[in-house]
């Protein structure tokens, strides 16, 4: 949630800083702000409730700075207004800071700071950090030239007021009197650094950096950097001074362009051959008939001894694991349970010394699914992540892991990460599977499926206009069952929390014969029905509950394999995709659902890529 940009350098701040601010929104656009530092020690603060362009509208006659840092919020504590919106300012302004996270002592620190004359304006968390650095400020002695002791004494300050929190942060703080500097923490909330010539950049994630520079340190917790324009140095809490890793930033500015699309959930809807190929690439070992990483970091033998696998992810990847589920109980004959990482970072199951557990995540940072994965850790068991962002807390605290290679995915709800998610699911079933006991034949016959799969998904993006007249008809429903089966029951659950969360309609997901076990109750004319009915062993099962739907009046929209002809004298609509392998089937029948959560969206006149109350990396509990 929320983002953070920073700047120092010989350019006007003022640029970057709205250029990432926009890269970034989709971590929160509740309210934005800026602080600008001017080398005669001149703080500017404009901030504003609402989008960025709010902002860019209330930022004449500015004064142009060097120095500067942004936010873009994601409320947690204080309603999202101009007052609440982030820079907050310490002491007399001596102090602004932006933060990311929550401090979970700040009722107390309040009262405290309060008690000796701190007045507050907001209701926010992170004004008790601005006038906490501001108090050690007060008690710092003075020093006559800061440069000359590497700004350790203001890096004191910064420490003896983050000693004091309790809670998670990424966080950047400027200082009204040295304006040749910038301060930046991380505990539990990302921050990415950008080295430039002459010039320092700081970011929450990768994307604004992008087309500023392609050299990057990722800060990790418990650390802290000082940033002049020449210089960047790296602190530990603990371990003092850190030598700088410096990784080259792929990700390119024509990357987080929308192109010709309307949305970029749409861009990326369609994006999904090409992030399947990419998902694959490279990790499909024909001679052997498996699939084959380079990072997981296990050895064969010790991946054989594994008995039983427990998958842990929230929203979207929660759905993608609940598939995984299926696929490897199917391919692999592996017992394996999904569980929220939400509870399972406050549970004690007993798990034996043989579980493997795997974490899921789009961003990498995801606060409950981290935390599941450090507790997991700290009682013995291999993690291993399965995540997008390269970099990221999860890539780094996992002991090993597969990167879905996505490419950036702006838009708040999920797609090209589910499907690659799925699509590397399969491949880990088929490599566990020939570990085991899959022959050669049938691992050869899955790579061949899997080799299939672009162009499959190709084929089913071929159904948006049909799907987009289906849209148009049932746009002014507000409530919706999404029915399927087997592998195809996470497939249900997805298409619906897509619908909610971009269309903010009602919308449930079950396994179809689950439907005549209360959700029937929930029929009439006004409430569609999509059933994810494609050719498979349950296919006939699944038609009973379509009649049992239509003997209630209620309206059917199909799912359903190319040529079927079968449902058509039942459904009101069908939607035709092409047949794939079962194991396979999420990853094409989400397609349809996805579309048509979107044409609702939009045929609702409802804001596609930000939907409200949400955000898209989820760094709070």
């Amino acid at each position: 949630m929320c983002g953070i940009v920073g700047y120092i350098g010989p350019r006007e701040a003022i640029e970057y800083l709205i250029t990432g601010l926009r890269r970034l929104e989709y971590r929160g656009y509740d309210s934005s702000g800026v602080a600008l530092l001017t080398s005669e020690r001149h703080l500017t603060i404009r901030k504003s409730a609402g989008r960025i362009d709010r902002l860019e509208a209330i930022l004449g006659g500015i004064p142009a700075a060097s120095v500067g840092i942004g936010h873009t919020r994601w409320a947690t504590h204080g309603a999202p207004s101009d007052i609440n919106a982030h820079p907050h300012l310490g002491g007399d302004g001596e102090v602004a800071v932006v933060h990311n996270g929550v401090i979970e002592n700040f009722q107390s620190l309040k009262r405290r700071l309060e008690s000796d004359g701190y007045k507050f304006c907001s209701a926010t968390d992170t004004e008790v950090i601005a006038h906490l650095v501001a108090s050690c400020l007060k008690l710092q002695p003075p020093v006559e030239d800061m440069a000359a002791v590497q700004y350790r004494p203001l890096v004191a300050v910064v420490q003896a007021a983050l000693s004091q929190l309790q809670g998670t942060y990424g966080l950047t703080v400027i200082f009204r009197d040295w304006p040749e500097v910038l301060i930046v923490a991380r505990l539990g909330s990302p921050i990415v650094l950008g080295v430039g010539d002459g010039e320092n950049f700081i970011a929450s994630d990768a994307s604004p950096l992008a087309g500023y520079t392609d050299k990057i340190v990722y800060l990790a917790d418990h650390e802290m950097a000082v940033l002049t324009a020449d210089s960047m140095r790296v602190y530990h809490r603990d371990a003092g001074h850190v030598d700088l890793q410096i990784h080259t930033l792929e990700l390119k500015a024509g990357d987080m362009d929308m192109g010709s699309y309307d949305h970029y959930m749409l861009k990326e809807i369609f994006e999904q051959p090409e992030s399947i190929e990419n998902a694959m690439r490279g990790r499909l070992d024909f001679d052997a008939a498996t699939a084959k990483f380079g990072g997981l970091n296990l050895t064969p033998q010790q991946l054989r001894s594994m008995r039983r696998i427990v998958m842990t992810a929230c929203g979207t990847s929660w759905h993608a694991g609940m598939v995984g589920e299926y696929v490897f109980e199917s391919l692999a004959r592996m017992p394996v349970e999904v569980e929220y990482a939400s509870e399972l970072r406050y549970k004690n199951p007993p798990l034996d010394d043989h579980t493997l557990i795997f974490a899921l995540t789009q961003s990498g940072e995801t606060a409950d699914t981290l935390a599941a994965l450090r507790e997991m850790k700290r009682k013995g068991h291999p993690v291993l992540g399965i995540c997008n962002v390269v970099g990221s807390t999860i890539a780094q605290e996992s002991d090993g892991g597969v990167y879905l290679r996505a490419g950036p995915e702006i838009g708040v709800a999920s797609t090209k990460a589910f499907s690659s998610q799925c699509t590397v699911l399969a491949m880990l079933a088929l490599y566990f599977g020939r570990l085991r006991h899959l022959s050669f034949s049938a691992g050869a016959r899955i790579i061949h499926q899997l080799q299939e799969l672009p162009d499959k998904v190709r084929q089913a993006l071929q159904c948006s206009d049909k799907v987009k007249e289906v849209a148009a008809k049932y746009a002014h429903c507000n409530n919706f069952l999404y029915l399927g089966r087997q592998f195809n029951f996470p497939t249900a659950l997805e298409g619906a929390l897509k619908l909610k969360e971009i269309s903010y309609i009602h919308a449930e997901g079950y396994p179809a014969a689950e439907m005549k076990h209360g959700p029937i109750a929930l029929v009439d004319k006004h409430t569609p029905s999509v059933f994810l009915m494609p050719h498979g062993q349950t296919y006939d099962k699944v038609m009973s509950n379509v009649e049992e739907i239509k003997a209630r009046g209620g309206p059917v929209i199909a799912i359903v394999c190319e040529g079927d002809r079968e449902v058509g004298r039942l459904a009101d609509d069908m939607i035709e995709i092409p047949a794939v392998e079962e194991f396979l089937q999420p990853i094409i029948t989400v397609i349809p659902l996805q579309l048509l959560a979107y044409y609702i969206a939009v045929a609702r006149g409802c804001d596609i890529d930000k939907p409200r109350n949400l955000a898209k990396s989820v760094t709070v509990e």
